[in-house]
């Protein structure tokens, strides 16, 4: 089936291929599962491949309240046990990615590896500082600020169709999502996203983690979080926020790659 209930949100998912690893796949903010449908067949012909709409995205319902990357986590939790999945490697953009280290810490036994693209943590200096003011302009107008928001995840190479893909999906979530996903993201003083939240909260990572990053001070500042010796960091300098979508084929040969090198 393509819904899973599971108390008081209901999950859309797809569930593709076969195989001893299953791959959980967890999209960003303001997005859905169909951010994959360039990776999924591939995946699918070696994998197990588990794609799901977080709460309040896409086909999934949307709660009033714990539309936060935790609770996302939680809900990602249950529905692998409704699935029957005892481990996984969890795939998470942006948003994803704090969700599936989310699970890496919490669920230790389910997550057998990470792979997080440009993930949505670890941000300091002056960007921390105007968190506050965008969320305080989330209140007043979600889905402009939003859309306005969205502007720096493009760059010159970002194709047309794949900004248009983005603003649609963005105008199709319901903003009290949108605003409580951003600001349990950035706003408060646990966030995640913010350093020194993210340096302490990260180090408790001890699966493999495979990292993409478009900023090499980025890729370096996770690299040193890592635990595992079989982790790696992956920076692709010029790329847009989205660059698994907006460079698929490289994008699933460093992953498959990097799963065979697995022990």
């Amino acid at each position: 089936m393509a819904f899973t209930d599971l108390g008081d949100v209901r999950l859309f998912h797809t569930d593709d291929g076969s195989g001893d690893t299953t791959l959980l796949l967890v999209h960003g903010l303001g997005s859905d599962s169909h951010e994959w449908v360039h990776h999924i067949p591939s995946l699918a012909e070696h994998y197990r491949v588990i794609a799901v709409d977080v709460r309040g995205h896409g086909h999934s319902s949307a709660p009033e309240s714990g539309n936060v990357p935790a609770q996302m986590a939680d809900d990602l939790a249950l529905l692998c046990a409704a699935l029957g999945v005892e481990s996984c490697v969890a795939i998470g953009h942006s948003m994803g990615g704090q969700i599936v280290s989310h699970l890496a810490v919490e669920y230790p036994s389910l997550i057998k590896a990470l792979v997080t693209v440009d993930p949505g943590y670890g941000f300091a200096g002056a960007m921390t500082r105007a968190f506050s003011t965008i969320v305080e302009r989330m209140r007043e107008d979600t889905l402009a600020v939003c859309l306005r928001n969205d502007e720096w995840t493009h760059t010159a190479a970002t194709p047309e169709w794949l900004r248009e893909w983005h603003r649609r999906r963005i105008l199709a979530t319901p903003p009290h999502v949108l605003l409580q996903a951003f600001e349990a993201m950035f706003g408060g003083p646990d966030a995640l996203g913010l350093r020194p939240n993210s340096d302490e909260y990260l180090s408790r990572r001890t699966c493999p983690v495979l990292t993409f990053w478009f900023d090499p001070v980025q890729a370096a500042w996770e690299a040193d979080l890592f635990k595992d010796p079989h982790s790696k960091a992956v920076t692709w300098e010029g790329s847009g926020h989205r660059l698994h979508e907006e460079r698929p084929g490289e994008f699933l040969i460093v992953v498959t790659n990097w799963l065979r090198s697995l022990p």
